[in-house]
């Protein structure tokens, strides 16, 4: 009988894709849905409530592994006070309704696998490589990750290999970082932001998904693990390479860092600040990038 994922976030980007990629190594792929859906052969929804801490438990029981992807975007609104507080809730709260039910019940997983971001070496820039045992920072993404990840620890607790991996921007087809980026530049008005030296960890969604998929498969992986390809790619690299790939040189001015600042307000530390971080940690495991270079990976994307 094939094992079974569970994933949290299964209908978003990186869950879409993940789900397939599963599916396509031989897994039965269940999904926690806030809506009412309709199994297919290849998956099985199963209702989730965050507001009203509601979780069907047959999805828990009946998974191998479980994959946690689900939180509230991060630049999809003004980071107010109230939006914060949603950003981290809409992470950490499914590992509590998780842990609540494995432990209810003694059920052990084969692998409990969680999202996390190099957010958590802080928006900053500088020429530091960040690897895992780097500290983290303590502003608003620092603390939220820390605190992301720290919630996966319950379920280390109760004797279940725990890995946690930590992602930079992830560039797919239609979707994700390029569906918010690539109107603007396919109309010929990419420019780049601050001073466009500011680092920017990327990887292929191919790639991510291939990551998570080697973190089910080997036992051996446990902890932490970066997902970003380390080739120093600035704001001012990416906005070229992009613009180029559409057949055109950038021409519009740099926008100022405080004319971002007075539109995101603390969000803008997002876009305005970022470090370089390495991926050593899970190639030693074996791990091979496919999408190692960034026009190569643009390109795949925007065909």
């Amino acid at each position: 009988m094939a094992k079974n994922v569970l994933l949290t976030g299964g209908s978003g980007f990186i869950g879409s894709y993940l789900t397939k990629v599963l599916i396509d190594n031989g897994f039965s792929v269940s999904v926690l849905s806030r809506s009412d859906r309709k199994n297919t052969d290849l998956i099985t929804f199963y209702k989730w409530d965050l507001e009203h801490n509601y979780i069907d438990e047959e999805a828990v029981l009946k998974a191998d592994y479980i994959v946690h992807l689900a939180g509230e975007g991060i630049v999809e609104k003004s980071w107010t006070t109230k939006r914060k507080k949603a950003l981290l809730e809409s992470r950490i709260q499914p590992i509590d309704l998780i842990y609540a039910v494995l432990k209810k019940n003694n059920k052990l997983l084969d692998a409990f696998i969680s999202a996390s971001a190099v957010g958590i070496y802080g928006a900053v820039t500088n020429e530091e490589i960040c690897t895992e045992e780097s500290p983290a920072e303590n502003d608003f993404l620092g603390i939220t990750c820390q605190k992301w990840e720290a919630a996966s620890d319950k379920i280390t607790s109760l004797g279940i290999r725990t890995v946690k991996i930590r992602t930079g921007i992830v560039l797919g087809r239609k979707d994700g970082f390029l569906k918010k980026l690539s109107p603007g530049f396919k109309a010929g008005f990419g420019t780049i932001l601050g001073t466009g030296k500011q680092y920017l960890p990327w990887i292929h969604i191919e790639d991510l998904c291939n990551i998570y998929l080697k973190a089910i498969q080997d036992e051996q992986i446990n902890g932490i693990y970066n997902a970003t390809v380390l080739d120093n790619t600035s704001n001012e690299t990416l906005s070229k390479t992009l613009a180029n790939l559409y057949g055109y040189t950038i021409w519009l001015p740099k926008i100022p860092a405080f004319v971002l600042r007075l539109f995101l307000g603390e969000m803008s530390q997002v876009v305005l600040n970022g470090q370089r971080v390495s991926s050593e940690k899970i190639k030693q495991r074996g791990f091979k990038f496919r999408f190692k270079n960034l026009e190569a990976a643009l390109s795949d994307c925007l065909s």
